[in-house]
């Protein structure tokens, strides 16, 4: 485990409970002194060098700041070991690509933690989606926000958004064609702490996300809203999962709405940060391809590319199929 700041403890949880945990790394002498005392049969260190030379670590779990994972994540892949890296991936979808075609070359796993994807609610979303039952998909919006975990090394879209792009991909299984993005700065210099994000699919789907990190309360919530049933995910709640059979009559000279009462998704009891870290263990022992590998990876960063580009231009849309790729 390389990073014990705010998620990589939560990792090495996970990994430990699995029997996977054999060492923990961090240059800080307190993070890792909190973290060893957990886990006193996992070998320490304060140097990444030392975990890339030791023949007995067959896999690294990378929770370091957003800045460093390119660079951490490449000389992980360059020392023969498999790799799950915390999302962003990387700062751009082209050094995505790189580490990537990197861990192809050398025939090792290569996961990047969109936490989301292994949530039972959202697999079960993804279902509904797929097999007709809420229609035809008409627009999807999302909401992340809370008060506190301000950073000051990466702004809000890229802490925050890469989940919910992430589902949101995975739900339309197409690429969108337009995004624009309008941020509000009000604590640090340069670094956005609010932004609204609007994204175009060719089909005429649109979705919109709302990112904070100041906010009153926390909501994670998204919708998706079909043609003959909507669905909410709402994370905070203690059904995580509702389906509206809403409809709308459109025989008459006004549509009018026909409403109905919300059904609870029933939903099993698993942690999705344990499901993650099992499929990133399955994955390499299985030699299977992950569920977020390296080319979702870039699919996500790709929207995230071009949300930047638009917000650094005051919101002007950005076509994903020509500025946006060049990042």
């Amino acid at each position: 485990m390389i990073g014990l700041g705010r998620w990589g403890p939560n990792l090495a949880r996970n990994f430990a409970l699995q029997g996977a945990l054999a060492g923990l790394c961090d240059e800080r002498p307190e993070a890792l002194m909190r973290s060893a005392e957990k886990y006193p049969d996992a070998k320490r260190y304060d140097r990444l060098d030392s975990v890339l030379t030791d023949p007995e670590i067959d896999a690294v779990a990378i929770a370091t700041p957003a800045s460093t994972h390119f660079a951490v994540g490449s000389a992980v892949l360059a020392a023969g070991k498999h790799a799950l890296i915390e999302k962003p991936m990387a700062n751009n979808a082209g050094d995505a690509a790189t580490l990537t075609e990197r861990a192809r070359a050398g025939g090792l796993t290569l996961m990047v933690g969109h936490l989301l994807q292994y949530h039972p609610a959202v697999r079960r979303l993804q279902e509904l989606v797929q097999d007709g039952s809420l229609g035809r998909m008409r627009y999807v919006y999302s909401n992340r926000l809370n008060l506190g975990a301000i950073r000051t090394e990466e702004n809000i879209l890229w802490s925050f958004a890469p989940h919910d792009v992430s589902v949101l991909l995975s739900l339309l299984e197409t690429a969108p064609e337009r995004v624009s993005c309008h941020g509000g700065t009000y604590l640090s210099a340069g670094v956005p702490d609010v932004t609204l994000n609007a994204i175009e699919f060719p089909d005429g789907v649109r979705a919109h996300l709302f990112v904070s990190w100041l906010h009153p309360f926390k909501e994670q919530r998204l919708v998706v809203v079909g043609s003959t049933a909507m669905a909410v995910f709402d994370d905070t709640a203690d059904d995580k999962l509702l389906l509206y059979p809403h409809e709308v009559d459109l025989s008459g000279e006004m549509p009018t709405t026909v409403r109905a009462d919300a059904k609870v998704i029933e939903l099993p009891d698993d942690e999705p940060l344990a499901l993650e870290c099992a499929h990133f263990l399955e994955c390499i022992r299985a030699k299977k391809t992950p569920r977020t590998d390296g080319n979702e990876a870039q699919r996500v960063l790709r929207v995230l590319d071009g949300c930047q580009l638009s917000m650094d231009r005051s919101g002007a849309p950005v076509d994903l199929g020509h500025e946006s790729s060049a990042n």
